[in-house]
């Protein structure tokens, strides 16, 4: 099961975080990417001296945490990365499809040209990620479906999404180990097309297909890597 974390905690830069917020943010990255496989003990005392923080805003960090759902606080025993919610995915994806169905819709009403030379742009980049670390991959994604959000002035409805979709995230991860990029890639540029041609009800349909993907990778997954859920 080793095998599925994509770098050790352990080799992880040691990185200078002045605040609980900035430092939720590392140790969220750090989970989702299966840097922290879930069971990991996460001691207080040594997270703060790995960042070069106090204890203050390390405990502040692992409430938010605990409240996404990234760990768990057990009585007597310590702070545990937890196993992947699979109602959390779901809540999410439904979630997710929702908000994104709407803003590729607004996008493909209204195509603007800057937009879509700037996804174009992302496709290009997102190709030379084929064969290449999935942790890169993943980032561009996000940086793909941001820009789609941030273009249709829903900033906001982002924000909310990402908030949700922490066991997502981490499905994504355990996915790109298994599944093409390259499908997910051209999934990517029948969207711009629909969005480009100004065919809403085809950008629509391109964007549930897109998110709905999950549905069918989650039950290999969980039976691949059963540790990892709960």
């Amino acid at each position: 099961m080793q095998s599925m974390v994509s770098t050790r905690w352990t080799d992880m830069p040691r990185v200078r975080v002045n605040t609980a917020t900035m430092l939720y943010q590392s140790l969220r990255e750090a989970i989702v990417s299966n840097a922290l496989p879930p069971e990991t003990r996460l001691s207080e005392a040594e997270t703060a001296q790995r960042f070069g923080v106090s204890r203050q805003p390390v405990r502040e960090a692992f409430i938010a945490l605990a409240a996404n759902g990234l760990v768990d606080v057990r009585a007597q025993r310590g702070t545990f990365v937890t196993r992947i919610s699979l109602d959390a995915v779901m809540d999410a994806r439904f979630v997710r499809e929702a908000i994104e169905a709407d803003i590729v819709k607004l996008l493909a009403a209204n195509p603007d040209p800057a937009v879509i030379d700037d996804l174009h742009r992302q496709l290009a980049q997102q190709a030379k990620l084929i064969g290449g670390s999935p942790n890169d991959f993943i980032e561009a994604d996000e940086t793909f479906h941001r820009t789609l959000a941030e273009a249709a002035g829903k900033s906001s409805a982002w924000h909310v999404i990402v908030d949700m979709k922490a066991q997502m995230d981490r499905v994504r991860v355990l996915s790109t180990r298994h599944f093409s990029v390259e499908r997910l890639i051209n999934q990517h540029s029948a969207l711009v097309s629909a969005i480009q041609a100004g065919d809403v009800a085809r950008a629509e349909a391109a964007i549930r297909a897109h998110l709905q993907g999950i549905l069918a990778d989650l039950p290999v997954i969980t039976q691949e890597c059963p540790d990892y859920f709960t």
